[in-house]
């Protein structure tokens, strides 16, 4: 399974029926098949366990092999940091332009433009990282730091000028998917693997083709373009990306288990982190986005 993310999928963690970029073996407990391209195995012998010295193997009990705590390997420690670190400076600049950067009638156009101008930055400076061999930390607290100020200036929007208390039902809510996510996940729930890819990437990309469709038809010809984001057709809308976005997060969660399992080097903790951000950011938006549209056709 390759992610949605292209900072995961050019790694290829995963371990799943060889089509990904380790072509390695499928699930836990299968049979294991030639490896090809691990970065983090050693080419001694067709198992892909055996052949990574960094990773225990516990294939008779179906356990998926894990990485013991070496130096320079990836743990969960490393990934929960970094991404509590990039969340952190996100959140910091976030509170930082809401109160700095005022939304009433004398200074929205400002700050506004402050925002959307921040939006286009931090998108830059995601497209750099994701195409980027090796992981930046300054680059992606960089990205952090500037998504914050426009998600601080839409929040603040909204909040204030749309609905009261928006901001915080959009963060419970993105918190409430997230561990639900992650409970299914842990609990098998949720399977990764070729289809469940397959169908989440094909409806991802309607998804953000609709969405651009949309925002031309609003630019230029006014109002709100096709009403896919308004309306009736906005609620649906923002449910399928809430939806989507939760699917993002069990890919990235494969994405963590399968590079702990490899014994991935330590820097890969700062791309699962940048993955995770780009994800919940998805789900805060989505969440800010359908609370925006419910409360504006009360």
């Amino acid at each position: 399974m390759r992610s949605r993310n292209p900072v995961f999928s050019r790694r290829g963690f995963s371990r799943d029926n060889g089509y990904a970029g380790f072509n390695t073996a499928p699930q836990a407990g299968g049979p294991a098949v030639a490896t090809q391209g691990n970065p983090y195995a050693q080419p001694t012998g067709a198992n892909p366990y055996a052949q990574n010295p960094y990773a225990q193997q516990d294939l008779q009990h179906g356990a998926p092999p894990q990485a013991p705590a070496g130096a320079g390997r990836m743990t969960m420690d490393d990934v929960v940091i970094r991404t509590a670190s990039t969340l952190g400076t996100l959140i910091v600049t976030a509170a930082l332009a809401w109160a700095l950067l005022p939304v009433d009638d004398a200074n929205i156009g400002r700050s506004y433009g402050i925002g959307i101008g921040a939006a286009l930055i931090g998108m830059v400076l995601a497209l750099v990282q994701s195409f980027k061999r090796k992981a930046s930390p300054a680059l992606i607290l960089t990205y952090a730091a500037f998504e914050g100020v426009f998600l601080g200036v839409v929040s603040s929007v909204v909040d204030n000028r749309i609905a009261d208390g928006a901001a915080m039902q959009a963060v419970i809510g993105t918190m409430a998917v997230f561990a639900g996510v992650l409970i299914a996940y842990k609990a098998g729930w949720i399977r990764v693997n070729r289809r469940f890819y397959g169908f989440v990437m094909a409806a991802a990309l309607g998804f953000v083709f609709l969405m651009m469709v949309n925002l031309l038809f609003a630019v230029f010809g006014g109002g709100d373009g096709l009403g896919f984001r308004s309306g009736a057709l906005g609620v649906v809308f923002g449910i399928v990306g809430i939806i989507l976005g939760a699917c993002f997060l069990a890919m990235d969660f494969k994405q963590v288990e399968d590079g702990l399992a490899y014994g991935a080097p330590r820097e890969e903790a700062w791309l699962a982190a940048f993955g995770l951000t780009l994800t919940l950011v998805w789900l805060y938006l989505e969440f800010l986005r359908l609370i925006a549209i419910l409360n504006s056709n009360d």
